[in-house]
């Protein structure tokens, strides 16, 4: 149910408003003046505030600008008998969300309470949001390789140099990317991901640069690629030891000129384009067996990050267990279970051969299988279920 503040120092408006607000199936709060709000508002959260502007002790006005420095939610509507633009403009650049006339008219104010209710929601939703966000993007570990990579973050970050990525599958590349890019003064603009292994060959460069209409069979209309959709972003190019030789040409012609050609066009098209690549292959040695263009290494290649696999840093483990163990609890909505030392331990010994991921897997497998609590013994009969060849690990459905 919504919570609605009522601020006034006449006591028969709050009543006319509760009243008005309660049939409504709202739960109202009163104040009788600025200060009295200030305490609640404090204390505990309301999704609206109606607060008159003439008031003793510390008007509207005064009020607005003492709750923005509380750095919460509220909004608040405005009410006054002696309404001008001048009034409503301040109150808006103070941060009301709207600025009524009294006496009020019904109808107006209660669809002023529901837009102001939407935006409170619009507002709630989105830190959530972010929270989530950031707790997924989060590099997780204290080891001397994953503190060495942030600190690399930090300092390539807020430039335009290309970075390289490399590691096994699952090692997190993808992580080390989000972060140069949220912490670029590119934030703001698109960060566009290409998994290059999982296009064809035949439509890499359509799915980079575009193509006219006609250009091919399927080309039903024109469609603008990744290069452009990312301009003045970021471009996340995944796997590009996968790319084919053809693709390869036209980035690095891209990334030398700024600009590019839709596939069946012939006009050029400028792009400011900040490319990250990733790979978990040895470019080195695809150099050298001529599938992978030298002049393109050197290019994308400005900064080189090496992302560690997870039996290099075992250290991170118990940090990242018990991560995942809140983040499934969270998912699930369930209780968060314990697990323990000597668990953690056992799963400190085996070799991740899928990284990260398979961590994640594993210890979303154990709180499914496992009772109260996720024991050694549990950590040797879940984490690696097929190389169990004595037992079986799952119930089985005859």
């Amino acid at each position: 149910m919504a919570k609605i503040l009522i601020i006034d120092d006449e006591k028969s408006i709050r009543y006319t408003l509760r009243d008005i607000l309660e049939f409504e199936k709202y739960e109202v709060a009163e104040a009788k003046d600025g200060e009295e709000a200030l305490e609640m508002l404090k204390n505990e959260d309301y999704d609206v505030a109606l607060c008159d502007i003439q008031m003793p002790k510390m008007d509207g006005l005064q009020l607005l600008e003492e709750y923005a420095k509380l750095s919460k939610d509220t909004q608040f509507i405005m009410i006054s008998a002696f309404g001008s633009i001048k009034t409503a403009v301040d109150a808006t650049k103070k941060g009301a969300f709207d600025f009524i006339t009294k006496p009020p008219d019904l109808n107006r104010l209660l669809l002023c309470v529901r837009n102001a209710l939407d935006k409170s929601n619009l507002v709630t939703e989105t830190k959530i949001l972010r929270k989530k966000v950031n707790k997924t993007f989060d590099i997780i570990g204290t080891s001397e390789p994953i503190m060495r990579i942030k600190d690399m973050i930090d300092k390539v970050a807020p430039t335009d140099a290309r970075v390289l990525i490399t590691g096994a599958n699952g090692s997190g590349k993808e992580l080390v990317c989000k972060w140069l890019h949220a912490k670029s003064n590119r934030a703001d603009k698109p960060l566009v991901e290409v998994n290059c292994a999982a296009i064809p060959s035949e439509l890499i460069e359509s799915e980079l640069f575009g193509h006219e209409k006609g250009a091919f069979t399927s080309a039903i209309k024109q469609r603008i690629g990744k290069f452009e959709q990312a301009n003045g972003g970021t471009l996340f190019l995944d796997e590009i030891g996968d790319m084919s030789l053809s693709a390869q040409a036209k980035v690095l012609r891209a990334l030398q000129e700024g600009k590019i050609t839709r596939v069946g066009g012939d006009k050029e098209i400028k792009v400011d384009v900040r490319v990250i690549a990733a790979t978990n292959k040895d470019l080195l040695h695809e150099i050298a067996e001529n599938r992978f263009r030298e002049d393109l290494y050197h290019r994308i290649g400005v900064i080189l990050i090496h992302v560690p696999p997870l039996k290099e840093r075992r250290d991170d483990i118990p940090l990242l267990v018990n991560k995942f163990l809140a983040d499934i609890a969270e998912e699930y909505g369930a209780a968060l279970k314990k697990i323990t030392d000597e668990a953690i331990f056992q799963m400190q010994q085996l070799e991740w051969s899928g990284n990260i991921r398979e961590l994640r897997n594993v210890v979303e497998r154990l709180v499914i299988m496992s009772g109260t609590e996720i024991t050694e013994a549990d950590v040797l009969l879940y984490a690696q279920p097929a190389k169990n060849s004595n037992t079986n690990s799952y119930t089985s459905i005859k």
